[in-house]
């Protein structure tokens, strides 16, 4: 009886290491045939980084220099402030470089004013003229076409001066003749208007011969300056020449830049008072010929 208890138990313990075996089975057949869907997914995230590195430094562009030209041809666009100029000379230069530009820079501004003044004078005595040919002839005598005059005019000083010769002619004056003594006044006051028309003038023919040569003292004393500091550093290099020697020769540029809208200036000015003072002596002359026809009107 024992051993057919024996017997049973054996085949139980059989039918039960059968059935575990079967379970384990049907446990790890399904996790074992998706294995070569996972390993792909495995390797793929293995192989993604390390391709990705390599292509990122080929996508990002190289940093480009500044100095290089760009795709277009020019050098691309740097704030690069210039070192030498009007600013640089004027804070590394001495006393005698700032008055040197102190004075040009005067010369400059004197002659513009003179320059725009005189213009507006011209203009302003043709003006006048003007008006002296449609008022003052149509008056009934001189001392009404005088009146119609504004009083800053030449042609009514002209008028009046010729009209106060005919009432100064008495005493030792009366021995002069009255032609000639209505003709020296008029003269007089004639001269007087071409005076006061070439005010400034001298001014601008000064400027005109001497602002070149200011400015090349100004160039040569810089220059000096320059060849001093070189030989102190003992730096010969271009650099070093190029810079105090360049600002130096601004002087004789600005120079010039003076002068010639002062000459300029001084032969327009010129030819333009004397077309206006022909027209000045013109009248004279008719005042001259009304007074002599009847010194009482």
């Amino acid at each position: 009886m024992s051993v057919n208890m024996l017997r049973a138990v054996a085949c139980v313990a059989a039918m039960i290491c059968c059935a575990g075996v079967t379970l384990v089975s049907a446990q790890t057949a399904p996790a074992s045939s998706p294995a070569p869907a996972a390993a792909a997914p495995a390797a793929t995230p293995a192989a993604t980084p390390a391709a990705t590195p390599a292509a990122t430094p080929a996508a990002t562009p190289a940093a480009v220099p500044a100095n290089l030209p760009t795709a277009t041809g020019g050098p691309l666009s740097t704030n690069v402030e210039n070192p030498y100029g009007l600013k640089a000379l004027w804070e590394q230069g001495d006393v005698v470089a700032k008055t040197t530009l102190s004075i040009l820079f005067i010369m400059s501004l004197g002659s513009w004013y003179i320059i725009f003044t005189k213009l507006y004078e011209q203009a302003r005595m043709r003006r006048q003229g003007e008006e002296a040919d449609k008022s003052f002839w149509t008056s009934g005598t001189l001392r009404q076409g005088a009146d119609t005059l504004k009083e800053s005019s030449p042609y009514r000083f002209i008028a009046e001066q010729g009209l106060a010769a005919t009432k100064k002619h008495d005493g030792m004056l009366g021995q002069i003749d009255m032609n000639s003594w209505i003709g020296m006044s008029i003269q007089r006051a004639t001269e007087n208007v071409q005076s006061r028309m070439q005010d400034g003038l001298a001014f601008l023919a000064t400027v005109g011969s001497t602002a070149p040569f200011v400015g090349l003292f100004g160039t040569v004393w810089g220059i000096y300056n320059a060849l001093v500091k070189i030989g102190v550093s003992g730096q010969a290099s271009i650099d070093k020449v190029a810079g105090p020697v360049g600002e130096s020769l601004i002087m004789t540029a600005i120079g010039l830049a003076v002068a010639v809208p002062a000459v300029l200036g001084y032969n327009w000015l010129v030819r333009r008072n004397k077309s206006t003072l022909e027209r000045v002596r013109a009248f004279s002359g008719d005042v001259h010929a009304v007074l002599l026809s009847s010194p009482t009107r």
